[in-house]
């Protein structure tokens, strides 16, 4: 049932989708996909790379010095490859997202019954990518500036953590006001999407925080370093809040979505 589900999936978007690819010139590749234990595993990334140049796009590692002209992350294209669990078959197929994480194609699944794991990945991951020849990509030369940016809400409330304690307080006067960090760093951050959220990176690239998704939009999960606490959105502005010695800081965070 499933199997059917994903290739319906298929037709619809390689019909409703199809053009949007041809938007995009260049297309970003994470160093791991979720089922590899380590990065680049079988040379996984590596034939991912060779396919999408092979079939017309600019490809980058995500690790990898990105060229001026893709430096608004929502003018590329984010790759990602999945498996699907399946008896005696090795089954792959492939999305590619925009900045919002929004899917814009996902391929056929890509099959291989090799019992061998490199052999198995490789020829299903060549398999899945015969549904991104036949979109017959090219670029329609759009640049980054006629894609529009999702508007950021003005104000939301802020999401506590499990497992933080708050000071008890008896009076007025006992209350601390939040603290808040007026370091603004003059190194704007990149959210990049992830399965679980999105990465925030500067621009070496280097990943600075990881924020996970939860029910509100415009507020996440976060880690930064050693550090636990929430990304939130107040008033057009991004600030990262954690506790430090019973102290609530605020953190304000230059992110671009």
């Amino acid at each position: 049932m499933k199997t059917r589900f994903l290739f319906l999936l298929f037709f619809i978007s390689s019909y409703g989708f199809s053009q949007s690819v041809n938007d995009y010139k260049a297309v970003i590749i994470p160093m791991k996909y979720d089922f590899l234990k380590t990065d680049n595993q079988y040379r996984l990334q590596t034939l991912t790379k060779f396919n999408l140049q092979k079939y017309g796009f600019q490809a980058f590692y995500s690790n990898e010095s990105i060229p001026k002209e893709f430096s608004d992350r929502c003018s590329v294209l984010y790759i990602d490859v999945q498996k699907e669990n399946a008896f005696l078959t090795t089954k792959l197929f492939i999305t590619l997202k925009d900045c919002y994480n929004k899917i814009i194609f996902q391929s056929e699944i890509g099959k291989c019954r090799e019992k061998e794991y490199e052999k198995s990945y490789v020829e299903a991951l060549n398999d899945a990518f015969q549904s991104v020849y036949a979109l017959n990509y090219k670029y329609s030369g759009k640049t980054s500036t006629d894609i529009k940016s999702a508007p950021v809400p003005e104000s939301v409330p802020v999401v506590a953590i499990p497992a933080v304690v708050v000071p008890v307080v008896t009076t007025k006067k006992e209350i601390n006001e939040p603290k808040i960090s007026e370091n603004k760093s003059a190194n704007l951050l990149y959210a990049q999407p992830t399965s679980y959220g999105y990465q925030l990176i500067d621009s070496e690239p280097k990943v600075i925080m990881k924020v996970y998704k939860t029910s509100n939009p415009a507020s996440f999960m976060a880690i930064k370093g050693s550090v636990q606490g929430v990304l939130v959105a107040k008033e057009n502005k991004w600030f990262f809040e954690y506790y430090q010695n019973d102290q609530l800081i605020s953190e304000k965070i230059d992110v671009k979505f």
